[in-house]
């Protein structure tokens, strides 16, 4: 039985990052379908260098592996999408493009506002536009988003949402490619995120820094980000955002359980300019638009009225947000076990 990717040319914005290689790995695995070719599109060389050498389970190389780059399934471009003509090179090639590609911290998104803007705003707008005005061949573009572009109050936050638009609007200026999205939380173990950071604190003696104690996260992992991607691909109509319905805990929770019976210190350090206590995925207005997807996930549909469907049945009557449904300690423990053994069998490590 053929798969969702069987023969497609695939572009990966963004590839390089924690999510752009669990999706590349996923992708080159087949269990979608045997894609074409896979292309890794971003700014970084060195990132790219160590990704082609973990991906060919080499240590070093020299220059032939890159002169080999096109005869590769995957293959790697450096570009910016930020700059329209080196996106439009590389989309004129792509069946499917999953954009990744954002400044996502957000303290550095803080303090540079505008560059957050000309990749996360710029950088889908030049996408849609090279899809647009050149009537390329691209069948579906999924952009990639972030619970904290629902009711944001961050500059991340704020340019995510309007990526999210710039994506959808999209539908309308290039009616030949499938323009959607998939929105979810933070991802555990990918870099930056909650557990590397416990788990360096805890291996340092201590003590666990956490903003305030009644701090809830949304969980899943990096799999978890991609199997919503790919039902996105999936099944997502045109112009919808597809939301998992994941679980969350307290961040104390997570806290004492990677600390076990280790004599390490939680301190309490104050909310951070522009975080949340809790993370929300749909928003009340939201609400309202929103479906049951394929799976078990949330499908929101477009406000746009030449995409919208009449939603009788909204499958929310008010927010999704992670302090709904909190997981017990022992709900909690079975869940990192499960989803993340490799990670959290540090916390036996002695500190």
């Amino acid at each position: 039985m053929a798969g969702m990717f069987d023969g497609k040319r695939i572009l990966v914005t963004g590839g390089t990052g924690s999510l752009g290689q669990v999706l590349v790995r996923r992708l080159l695995s087949g269990s979608d379908g045997i894609p074409e070719s896979v292309t890794v599109f971003s700014r970084d060389e060195a990132k790219q260098h160590y990704m082609r050498l973990d991906f060919l389970h080499r240590h070093a190389a020299t220059d032939e592996v890159i002169f080999e780059n096109s005869r590769q399934r995957l293959r790697f471009v450096i570009g910016d999408v930020r700059d329209y003509p080196s996106v439009l090179r590389v989309a004129r090639d792509a069946d499917i493009v999953f954009a990744a590609a954002a400044l996502k911290q957000v303290p550095s998104c803080e303090y540079f506002p505008w560059e957050a803007c000309r990749t996360n705003i710029e950088g889908a707008e030049n996408l849609v536009r090279a899809i647009g005005q050149n009537d390329l061949e691209v069948e579906t573009v999924v952009g990639i988003s972030t619970d904290k572009a629902c009711k944001p109050v961050n500059v991340m936050g704020m340019t995510k949402a309007i990526q999210e638009r710039v994506f959808i609007e999209g539908n309308l200026r290039a009616a030949q490619t499938r323009f959607i999205a998939a929105r979810y939380g933070n991802v555990l173990a990918s870099r930056g995120s909650v557990v590397p950071l416990f788990l360096d604190q805890i291996a340092a003696g201590g003590p666990v820094t956490i903003t305030t104690p009644e701090m809830t996260r949304f969980l899943l992992t990096l799999d978890d980000a991609v199997d919503t991607i790919f039902a996105a691909v999936a099944t997502a109509k045109r112009g919808e955002t597809y939301i998992p319905r994941c679980p969350s805990a307290r961040m104390t929770d997570l806290a004492a359980y990677l600390i076990g019976d280790r004599p390490i210190e939680t301190v309490i350090t104050g909310i951070r300019p522009g975080e949340k206590i809790h993370e929300i995925l749909l928003s009340e207005e939201e609400a309202t638009r929103t479906v049951f997807g394929a799976d078990g996930y949330y499908a929101l549909r477009p406000m746009l009225p030449e995409l919208a469907d009449p939603v009788s049945a909204p499958a929310l009557d008010e927010d999704f947000s992670s302090a709904d449904a909190l997981m017990s300690r022992e709900e909690l423990a079975v869940f990192l076990e499960t989803k993340i053994p490799e990670v959290v069998g540090q916390r036996y490590l002695e500190a």
